[in-house]
């Protein structure tokens, strides 16, 4: 029972939102348009310390969703401006540097007045604008097995406010994905030249997919540091094989791909855990040995998946431009 509880919370809890929202955005860049960024993670960073340095400045909640806004539009323009325009695997590499250099950045003893350097910054700093706008009492609450806090950290109104980003912005999908500019996108992605025989701007319209899916990215960044704090560590070259992995999982270009992925994902690196803890001795395996463990299963898993159902569990095998 103990088991069934910690997988169900771990499938609705912040963090799962978090990264199916930043799937959503990887799902504007690689499912409508083919675009391969492999440094998800650095709009995710950005969002973050965009939005806690301005809070903790005094500029306040809204000041701050504006800045992470403007910095993953203008880190989405640099990374785009060279690449968009050539063939290949051009913005893979510039935009998994690129997401390093945003995380050694943060990291490093020069900008340690600003962001912390390699602690970060500490969740008091800058969570308490968010979490004063909660309708929750000021204490644990306790719906059914589940019991969080009213408004603290990972809390009923950031769980209440996180899926409700991940609804909104997975019908803003939807609808973006059906409409003339989503099929040209898919257009783009299928056949890039046959579109612009057509006289589209093919440059600018993965301009446009990759500042979207960008902006999306570093919304589920603040999401996550709300229900932890901001560490530039925490959002290294692993969490965007992460967030490719649990997008593949759901299905590519599919509007709940991104969210299945990701409760997928999440809930079975718990179970695993919990498995693992339940029949596997401490001198057989660590503590701390299990969440690689979990990880690794996992991975196996996924790589059954992907070959012999590459298109993911709700994906169509023609949607993947990498099955051409």
């Amino acid at each position: 029972m103990d088991i069934l509880i910690a997988v169900t919370r771990e499938m609705f809890a912040p963090t799962t939102a978090a990264f199916a929202l930043a799937a959503i955005g990887l799902n504007f860049h690689f499912g409508l348009t083919g675009l391969l960024n492999m440094g998800h993670a650095g709009f995710m960073l950005l969002g973050m310390y965009g939005y806690a340095i301005t809070v903790r400045e005094g500029g306040g909640m809204w000041l701050g969703l504006v800045v992470a806004v403007l910095l993953a539009i203008g880190f989405a323009l640099l990374l785009g401006w060279p690449t968009l325009k050539l063939r290949g695997d051009y913005l893979a590499i510039v935009t998994i540097a690129a997401a390093e250099f945003v995380r050694f950045l943060g990291r490093s003893s020069v900008m340690k007045n600003i962001t912390g350097g390699s602690t970060g910054i500490r969740g008091t700093d800058f969570k308490e604008p968010f979490e004063s706008l909660s309708p929750f009492p000021d204490a644990l609450i306790t719906i059914g097995p589940w019991q969080l806090h009213g408004s603290a950290s990972t809390s009923w109104w950031l769980v209440l406010v996180s899926w409700t980003m991940v609804a909104i912005f997975a019908w803003v999908f939807w609808m973006l994905a059906k409409s003339p500019w989503g099929r040209v996108l898919k257009g783009i992605r299928e056949d890039e030249d046959a579109v612009r025989s057509l006289g589209k701007n093919v440059y600018a319209y993965k301009m446009q997919a990759l500042v979207i899916g960008g902006v999306l990215g570093a919304l589920g960044g603040i999401l996550w540091s709300f229900g932890n704090a901001v560490s530039p560590d925490s959002m290294g070259r692993p969490t965007t094989f992460w967030i490719w992995t649990l997008l593949l999982l759901g299905g590519a270009a599919t509007v709940f791909g991104p969210i299945l992925g990701s409760v997928i994902f999440w809930a079975a690196i718990v179970l695993v855990k919990q498995l693992a803890a339940l029949l596997i001795p401490e001198t057989i395996m660590s503590t701390t040995a299990r969440e690689p463990f979990a990880l690794i299963l996992v991975g196996v898993t996924l790589m059954l998946l992907v070959i012999f159902r590459p298109q993911g569990i709700l994906g169509n095998r023609r949607e993947l431009a990498i099955n051409g």
